[in-house]
């Protein structure tokens, strides 16, 4: 975890002095103004959640897709006969804390959990951290395959904290340690309890539209995934954000994307896919 410590040493910065001068009072004011808002626009840095909560009683309708493998090429017409789809809906119960219900069809996971606020990026303090939890369900694994299956095997616990700064009206970061429990895991590819650690950033390039990317890394030494990689585009078009990413993660679920990466960005074997956000 001293990594964890190290990357968040990093991302604190010291915060900017009040000064007599009128004029540059006012340019205080303004410089304040900027931090108060969201350092992300989207409630996903690419595909790993980021800082940005609803506000109260705003629902979010979630659609997810990630296409198969692009590397196959024609045949599969580059990953678009192979897909995989999330749907959720996500309700704002006050400004600071939210619930969210989806499932993904692969590995038919069901996923609930709750983000909150836990505290805000401000004049007197340089960062935003917010919790987040998650419980999913498996409910693809069958007993054909493990007779002794019992419904708590099927579920695994994802704990973040999202720690975040907005360091002007173009560019932001985000720290992500992470901790992962499956109740079922293969322990030769695998452990039971994994801890990662995720770097995430955005830099606005227009009005409307920004570059964003996130890596974590998964202390977990023997596991057969990769560490997932991603690369995104937030387009905002009115009532909702559009992200256009490559990953070599084909999972939308929060702990299948982060443990179960199987593509390779060296070897071209990634994935293309998109988040459309809908708020009411």
């Amino acid at each position: 975890m001293t990594k964890t410590f190290f990357f968040l040493s990093m991302l604190a910065s010291g915060l900017a002095f009040a000064q007599e001068d009128l004029l540059k009072d006012i340019d205080t004011i303004k410089t304040n103004t900027e931090i108060s808002q969201p350092a992300f626009k989207a409630l996903q840095v690419v595909t790993g959640q980021s800082t940005k909560l609803p506000a109260k009683n705003e629902w979010y309708i979630v659609v997810a897709h990630r296409f198969g493998d692009v590397s196959k090429g024609f045949k599969d017409f580059f990953g678009l006969d192979d897909a995989s789809t999330k749907l959720g809906v996500i309700y704002g119960v006050t400004d600071g804390i939210s619930l969210h219900l989806s499932r993904e069809t692969n590995q038919k996971t069901f996923e609930g959990g709750a983000k909150y606020k836990l505290l805000k990026q401000s004049e007197s303090f340089p960062l935003d951290i917010v919790g987040y939890n998650v419980l999913a369900v498996n409910t693809d694994l069958s007993k054909d395959n493990y007779p002794d299956l019992h419904f708590g095997d099927r579920l695994s616990y994802l704990t973040q904290a999202l720690i975040s700064r907005r360091f002007n009206d173009k560019f932001s970061m985000q720290l992500t340690p992470s901790y992962v429990h499956k109740n079922l895991y293969e322990p030769s590819i695998e452990d039971k309890d994994q801890f990662l650690t995720g770097l995430g950033g955005r830099y606005k390039i227009s009005k409307r539209i920004s570059i964003n990317a996130e890596y974590f890394v998964n202390f977990d030494n023997h596991s057969f995934y990769k560490n997932p990689l991603s690369l995104g585009m937030d387009i905002e078009t009115g009532g909702h954000v559009f992200q256009l990413l490559f990953t070599n993660s084909q999972l939308n679920s929060d702990i299948g994307y982060l443990t179960n990466a199987a593509g390779d960005w060296g070897k071209g074997h990634i994935f293309f896919g998109f988040n459309l956000y809908r708020v009411f």
